[in-house]
C-alpha cells in the first residue's frame, strides 16, 4: 500500500505543556483513517500541524513522500481542510463564500462558479446559495464549510470533528458524502470523538489519549481482539438506594466476571467464558433490583478503546 501521509516523532507543546507527544503513524492512499480520542486528547492539535495551522515543536511530516515539515504551503493544492469551527465569512452568501475559496486556489472564474453551484446542490443548499452565511443554521454552516474544502477537488481531505453539534439529518448526509468521496479515491483523515462514527466509516483508526497514540490498527482487527469477550447488559427498574458498591459485590460473588455500572439503570458484565445469567439475575434480585432486560452485547470499537486506554467513553456517541 502506498503511504500518502507519514508522521514521525511529532510533538507540540504550549508554554511547556505537551499537547502532542512524539507520535508516529502512516495513512495509506485511498483509506479513511480515523483519529479517535476524547476531547482534549490532541486530535485538533495534530490536524492543525498536518495542515499548517499550528507550528510544529519537533518531528517530521511527509505528504506523498515529500518532507513538508516546514513547507506545508507547498502542498496546499492537494489538501482540503474542514476545521472544527466554521471559518467562512458571515457577510458573504454561501455562493460567494465558495467562489472566494476557489479564487484562493487560483481557480478560473467560470470553473469556480460552476463547481460552487454543483456543491451547493450536492449539499442541499441550492435554495440558500444567495443567503448570507450568518443566516444559516448550524447544520447548514457545517455543510457549507465542508463544501468549501472540496472546491479545488483535493486529493487528501482533513476533517476535524465534521459532525459535532449538528442535527441528525445533517450528520447522516455528511457521513454518506464521506463514503462517496472515499469511493471516488479521496484519502480522508478524520478526527472524531464519536465511537460509532469511526466504526461506521473508518478502515483504520488510531487511539490517542493525552497526546500519545495508544494503538493503531484496522477496525476489523481491533474488533477481533475483543471477540472472545462475552458481554451482557442488565437493565433494571429505578431504585432509591445507592448501588455504587454493587459491582464489587457482583465480582466477589462471580470472580470470573468483571462489572461496570454503565448508567444509573444498567450494569454490564464481561467474561472470557459464556456465563449462565440466571444466577446473576437471582443475585441482583436478592440485592433489591428488578431486572427488566438482559441483552447480549456484541464487541464494538468502544470496547476496544476502553481496553486499550482504560477510559470509559459511553458518552462519546452520536
Amino acid at each position: 500500500m502506498e503511504t500518502i501521509i507519514e508522521v514521525k516523532n511529532l510533538k507540540k507543546s504550549y508554554d511547556g505543556i505537551i499537547a502532542v507527544n512524539r507520535i508516529h503513524f502512516k495513512v495509506y492512499r485511498g483509506e479513511i483513517f480515523g483519529f479517535l480520542g476524547p476531547n482534549g486528547a490532541g486530535k485538533t492539535t495534530t490536524i492543525n500541524m498536518l495542515t499548517g495551522l499550528a507550528r510544529i515543536t519537533e518531528g517530521q511530516i511527509f505528504l506523498r513522500g515529500k518532507d513538508v515539515t516546514h513547507d506545508i504551503q507547498s502542498v496546499q493544492k492537494i489538501i482540503g481542510v474542514v476545521p472544527d469551527e466554521n471559518n467562512l465569512y458571515e457577510e458573504l452568501s454561501g455562493f460567494d463564500n465558495l467562489c472566494f475559496c476557489g479564487a484562493l486556489y487560483g481557480m478560473k472564474k467560470n470553473d469556480r462558479e460552476r463547481i460552487a453551484r454543483e456543491l451547493l446542490n450536492l449539499f442541499g443548499l441550492k435554495d440558500a446559495g444567495r443567503r448570507k452565511f450568518s443566516e444559516y443554521s448550524r447544520g447548514m454552516k457545517r455543510k457549507l464549510t465542508f463544501a468549501a474544502a472540496l472546491m479545488h477537488e483535493p486529493e487528501i481531505l482533513f476533517l476535524d470533528e465534521p459532525t459535532t453539534g449538528i442535527d441528525v439529518a445533517s450528520v447522516r448526509h455528511i457521513r454518506n458524502l464521506i463514503r462517496e468521496l472515499n469511493r471516488k479515491g479521496a484519502t480522508i483523515f478524520l478526527t472524531t470523538h464519536y465511537i460509532e462514527e469511526a466504526e461506521r466509516l473508518c478502515h483504520r483508526v488510531a487511539f490517542i489519549d493525552r497526546g500519545k497514540i495508544i494503538t493503531t490498527d484496522t477496525v476489523e482487527k481491533l474488533l477481533d481482539a475483543n471477540r472472545d469477550a462475552h458481554m451482557v447488559d442488565f437493565r433494571f427498574a429505578p431504585v432509591s438506594f445507592d448501588i455504587s458498591q454493587l459491582t464489587e459485590k457482583l465480582h466477589s460473588r462471580f470472580p470470573h466476571i468483571s462489572c461496570v455500572l454503565r448508567d444509573p439503570g444498567t450494569i454490564r458484565i464481561t467474561s472470557r467464558q459464556v456465563t449462565d445469567i440466571a444466577p446473576v439475575v437471582s443475585f441482583l434480585a436478592s440485592s433489591g433490583l428488578l431486572v427488566q432486560e438482559a441483552r447480549i452485547i456484541k464487541p464494538t470499537l468502544e470496547e476496544a478503546f476502553v481496553k486499550a486506554t482504560g477510559i470509559e467513553i459511553n458518552l462519546m456517541k452520536k
